[in-house]
Formats: structure tokens, C-alpha cells, sequence
């Protein structure tokens, strides 16, 4: 991971006493990037007007679609209440489209008798994700929750019969069901759910302040909702439930709504 100390901070130093401290982040400055950072206890930040939940002791995380404009605005008030602005340029990223035709209707479209299994499940995804907890576990430096091939990246489309579906939002580990999922940071558990129509076995892991990872198409649990789990604790086990095509496990991570790049915040493989 690429850690950034925006010039133009260093030369805004917050006095506070006999001490100087200044706003840091850390992070990539592309599309679908999650950057953390910190700043003097008592500051508060606004990323393009929007306030930025921040902790007790200064700790903060925005993160930026896969799709987000290129270019941002993040404005602060130090605690002595002086406002200070930085413009946030982004680089744009090319994903991976794959176009498929001839395939049954059934397989582009989910048959409608399971459309209330979907929005039910999507409603329990949306729920565990609101958590807007004043933790700072996003702040370690994550972990890969599991081993083997990458066999999915982040951002990567299909278009199947001519339809553009969904991005893809995760990074795929292929591994054999029955490999260990571990947590990648700290955090609590907010859902699990065996048997969700297009994830199967799906869990998620609040960070804290709206930072979360969702593991999909796992064959086992071992941790229940509320639990609080510690970065490296084995959580589940990869497996092939819901749609899939064979057994691995697709990473997500979102920031509140925004869906980011797990593999950014991890080492390259």
C-alpha cells in the first residue's frame, strides 16, 4: 500500500500548544480506493460538502466508487476552528468487460418466483451494513482473509446476451470448500446468512465508522451476529453456495453505500 502526505497539509500545521500536528491520509488515489487517515482530536472534515463521521481521537475513512469523478474536495476545521482545503485528484482505472451470448434466459435473469428470496436478502444486507459504530479497527493494516488464485478482480463486468450486468465489487480467492476464511482487521459481526439466493453462505464484518467486509458463497460460519472478532481469528470456511460456478471466496468492502476495492488495502499478490 502507497502511503500519501498531501504536500500542501505539511505546510498547515495545527498549532496546539508547544506541539504542531498536521492531517495525514494514507491510501491510493484511484478509483474505488478507501484512504484513512488522521487528525488533531476535536477537527472535522467534510469530503465535497458531506461531514465525515471521525472519531474521538481523530481517526477517519472516506472511500470513492468505481465509477467516482475524478476530482474531490476535502475541507477541515482544525480545533482552534480555522478551515483549511485540499483538492483530492483521483486516477481513472480501466476494468476488465466480458461479453457472452446465447445463453438461456434463466441464467441472464433470476426466475421470478425468487425475486422476494432476493429483496429479502438485499434487505438484510442493507441493514447489517448501517452500523455506524465509533470504532477504528479500519485503521490496521488488513490482512488476506484466505489463500489461493485470484480468479476475480474488483470493477470486471459481464455483458451477457447483449445485457451489461453488475460490476463485479470483490476479489475472488479460489480455494477448495472447507479452506479457512480469517478475519482480515478487527471488527464485529453483523450478519450471517446460510443461504442467501446469489451469495449463499454470507457474513459481515463491521470496521467501524461504515467500513465493512462481506464474504460470500462460504459453506460454513464459525463465528454468530454480535460476535467481536480480532484480525486473523478464523471466521468461516470458503465454499460453493448460492450462484457460482465452483468454490472460492468473493471479498467485499464497502465504505457506508460506496463499494471499494479490497485488494488495495492488502499486499499485491
Amino acid at each position: 500500500m502507497h502511503k500519501y502526505i498531501f504536500g500542501a497539509f505539511i505546510n498547515l500545521m495545527f498549532m496546539m500548544g508547544a506541539q504542531a500536528e498536521m492531517l495525514e491520509l494514507r491510501g491510493e488515489l484511484t478509483q474505488g480506493s478507501l484512504l484513512r487517515g488522521s487528525a488533531p482530536s476535536g477537527s472535522e472534515i467534510w469530503l465535497n460538502g458531506k461531514p465525515i463521521l471521525i472519531s474521538d481521537d481523530g481517526h477517519f475513512a472516506f472511500g470513492f466508487s468505481r465509477d467516482a469523478e475524478l476530482e474531490h474536495q476535502l475541507t477541515w476545521r482544525d480545533p482552534e476552528g480555522n478551515h483549511h482545503e485540499k483538492n483530492i485528484k483521483l486516477t481513472s482505472r480501466e476494468y476488465d468487460i466480458q461479453r457472452i451470448e446465447g445463453l438461456p434466459s434463466k441464467m441472464v435473469s433470476p426466475p421470478q418466483e425468487v425475486l422476494d428470496k432476493i429483496r429479502q436478502d438485499n434487505v438484510q444486507v442493507a441493514s447489517a451494513r448501517s452500523r455506524r459504530d465509533v470504532r477504528t479497527d479500519f485503521s490496521q493494516d488488513f490482512i488476506w482473509p484466505a489463500q489461493g488464485p485470484i480468479s476475480g478482480v474488483y470493477g470486471s463486468q459481464r455483458v451477457l446476451n447483449g445485457q451489461p450486468k453488475r460490476p463485479h465489487y470483490g476479489v475472488d480467492v479460489a480455494a477448495p470448500t472447507g479452506t479457512p476464511v480469517y478475519a482480515p482487521a478487527d471488527g464485529v459481526v453483523t450478519l450471517f446468512v446460510p443461504d442467501m439466493y446469489y451469495s449463499g453462505g454470507t457474513m459481515i464484518i463491521d470496521h467501524g465508522l461504515g467500513v465493512s467486509s462481506t464474504f460470500l458463497h462460504l459453506s460454513k460460519g464459525l463465528v454468530k451476529e454480535g460476535d467481536t472478532v480480532k484480525q486473523g481469528q478464523l471466521v468461516a470456511e470458503i465454499g460453493a453456495t448460492g450462484r457460482v460456478t465452483g468454490a472460492h471466496l468473493d471479498w467485499r468492502m464497502n465504505w457506508m453505500n460506496v463499494r471499494i476495492d479490497p485488494a488495495l488495502l492488502v499486499p499485491k499478490r
